[in-house]
């Protein structure tokens, strides 16, 4: 029997793809979606062909697991609704925004004995997964340092409502490569020094972030997780990554599998897009451990631990001062 999953809001422009993977899955059967937009919800399922739910609770009860892709400060309550239907939980990162929104998270989660996983795509793509195996093998020697970023377009919308998001550029785009950092080096950092800013729209929220980690091995990695694309810029940003080794220097660009699009009636220079569906890889590996009863390949505590890089760095930006992570 095909695993029955249903979104708990579209509000994160990624359930989009999420939908996409679900639908091509034979594993699955996407049974329908909740949203209190009620426009949005409409748009959603008319394009998937799925049910429109009156309650979260509702589609709890329909569903086997849920995909949360809800507001960030939504998916401890959204969670904690579907930990207790039993539903497994696949959440959109960042997984929480505070140490009081994790323990409501993980409480329920643990009452219940439902899975937990981190929606971490990025983990999945051919780039990066070349990238690990080369530094593991040694073609660059001991790892130095780290030079990594992520750089995208400012999403507008509730994601700058920091009531909503819980923040800005940071808390959007920190937790991407933490999370890469920690499947790279299997260590998390031991201390992080921050600086934010306003720098392209002068708003009440930053749109510039910049992390140095250094990790107890002696690695140090530098983050730039800022939205810094123009509106006009070809596409949504970027992961990248450099890094430097005893005896050499390894680069990673993940979404390089493109083509530049210059057309004739829009003005705006594009990508055509070809290569790995990571949203859809990502499905796979918690429709797989939801069927196998497996461990999710991004577990709730891998979320977590990427969240409390971009919290100390907040708290490093705020402060002036340097965070130690213990």
């Amino acid at each position: 029997m095909p695993v029955r999953v249903g979104f708990l809001s579209a509000a994160h422009m990624h359930a989009w793809g999420y939908a996409h993977g679900l639908k091509s899955n034979p594993r699955a059967e996407a049974v329908g979606l909740w949203d209190p937009d009620s426009e949005r919800a409409s748009r959603f399922c008319a394009a998937f062909g799925m049910a429109k739910m009156d309650t979260p609770q509702e589609l709890c009860e329909a569903a086997d697991a849920v995909i949360v892709t809800s507001e960030n400060k939504l998916h401890a309550e959204h969670a904690e609704i579907a930990a207790t239907r039993g539903c497994h939980i696949l959440c959109e990162k960042p997984l929480v925004t505070s140490q009081e929104e994790a323990d409501r998270m993980f409480g329920a989660v643990r009452k219940a004995g439902v899975k937990l996983m981190t929606a971490f795509p990025c983990r999945y793509s051919p780039a990066f997964l070349r990238l690990k195996e080369r530094v593991e093998s040694g073609d660059a020697g001991s790892v130095l340092a780290i030079c990594a970023a992520n750089r995208g377009m400012c999403p507008h919308g509730w994601f700058v409502d920091v009531a909503k998001s819980g923040g800005g550029a940071m808390i959007d785009h920190v937790v991407h490569v933490a999370d890469l950092l920690w499947v790279l080096l299997g260590e998390a950092p031991s201390r992080v020094t921050a600086l934010t800013g306003s720098n392209m729209y002068g708003k009440d929220w930053e749109d510039t972030a910049m992390l140095t980690l250094e990790y107890p091995s002696g690695v140090f990695a530098t983050l730039d997780s800022s939205w810094s694309r123009p509106q006009s810029y070809k596409t949504w940003g970027g992961v990248t990554m450099n890094v430097v080794g005893e005896s050499g220097v390894l680069e990673m660009d993940m979404f390089a599998q493109q083509f530049d699009l210059y057309g004739n009636t829009d003005q705006r220079h594009s990508v055509s897009w070809y290569g790995s569906d990571l949203d859809a890889a990502l499905v796979e590996g918690f429709l797989k451990a939801v069927e196998e009863d497996g461990e999710p390949p991004a577990t709730g505590e891998d979320g977590w631990r990427a969240v409390r890089v971009a919290l100390a760095g907040y708290e490093s930006a705020r402060s002036g001062h340097s965070v130690e992570l213990v």
